[in-house]
């Protein structure tokens, strides 16, 4: 099993501090940095600066939202970046809600799965370099009735493929990441669950392509804090929790809190939802089970971590994505060398 950092998103006045983290990662051995977007800092930017003051660790987009760019775009930034990465780029998608994608973007948010489909395969085709046609129900390329006509990319990127990510999920969203993407981008992993909510669909969708799950990228972000009062250190993941399954979309869908429903937390599930859409962002928090942000999250001593990764690596993750607790530097770079530490003593490293 592999390590990754997740830097998350920038703009919060800490990006030199990001910058140092990255830094560190590739120097300890980590495979490759993410960063993030929602509706502040984008993140081909971000992975641009971070690829320009390393040489070894990949840089990844967790994720590139959908709503965002054509696919045709998104296509020459992954050209671009993987050029003056020198190889080194990941590309992740993902659709974002309906939240972000309609009140920031404008663009519906409407059959996402088929959105999904069709923008993979014109990315895919845009840079394999052939000309560009596709005839679908949501992009037509070239423009019927207009004056353009297929062309291809101009620039040549450094590998004929580069890795394609996709941030996945609900059942039906898994099982078509297996299906067309090397990898998924995950959160709310819990290794005891990971069967039935997340192994299981991708194991699906790979078995649609003739594929098995060898080889596919199994990627989660897993929150770091490494002590000894486990109370105290899930405690700074309750408002991290509480954000996602409360209130990240609205009560009709939430994909977060559909995840808990489905890991056996139905009751918890709908009061933290009713409490932070009622603003009580307190009291939401404060109905997180602890054992919910223990089962999605490394907490504790090396040791205990080690165990923890263990069972990470055994439900089938193959890259853990750690994001260290905190916003003082010194405090991630130490979640960072723990992190490096419990995996060489958990035998995976």
């Amino acid at each position: 099993m592999r390590l990754g950092i997740n830097l998350g998103y920038w703009g919060a006045g800490m990006d030199a501090d990001n910058l140092a983290v990255a830094r560190e990662a590739e120097r300890l051995g980590y495979e490759v940095c993410w960063a993030a977007e929602a509706y502040g800092s984008d993140a081909p930017t971000v992975l641009t600066w971070v690829a320009a003051h390393t040489e070894r660790i990949d840089v990844g987009a967790g994720i590139m939202q959908i709503p965002a760019r054509a696919p045709a775009m998104t296509a020459m930034t992954a050209a671009t970046l993987d050029s003056l990465s020198g190889g080194r780029f990941r590309l992740g998608l993902g659709v974002s809600g309906p939240q972000v994608s309609e009140g920031w973007y404008g663009v519906g948010f409407d059959h996402p799965l088929a959105r999904t489909r069709e923008y993979v395969e014109i990315v895919r085709k845009a840079l394999t370099r052939e000309r560009l046609t596709h005839d679908g129900d949501h992009w037509t390329l070239p423009l019927p009735g207009g004056q353009g006509k297929p062309i291809k990319l101009t620039v040549h990127p450094v590998r004929e493929r580069i890795p394609l990510y996709i941030a996945a999920i609900g059942p039906k969203n898994l099982a078509q990441t297996g299906e067309i993407a090397d990898g998924a981008l995950l959160v709310f992993f819990a290794p005891e669950h990971a069967e039935e909510t997340t192994l299981g669909p991708l194991r699906e969708g790979r078995a649609r392509a003739g594929l098995t799950l060898d080889g596919f990228d199994v990627v989660p972000t897993v929150p770091l804090a490494v002590g000894d009062d486990l109370a105290a250190l899930a405690d700074h993941f309750r408002p991290y929790t509480a954000l996602y399954v409360g209130g990240m979309g609205s009560r009709r869908q939430n994909f977060y809190n559909r995840l808990a429903r489905r890991m056996g937390y139905e009751r918890e599930a709908v009061e933290i939802q009713d409490r932070y859409l009622a603003r009580d962002r307190d009291g939401a928090a404060a109905a997180v089970p602890h054992r919910l942000i223990d089962a999605t999250t490394l907490i504790g001593p090396v040791e205990r971590i080690a165990d923890r990764m263990r069972a990470y690596a055994e439900a089938g993750a193959t890259t853990l994505s750690l994001a260290p607790a905190g916003f003082d530097l010194e405090q991630r770079i130490a979640g960072l060398r723990a992190g490096v530490e419990a995996l060489d003593r958990a035998g995976l490293g």
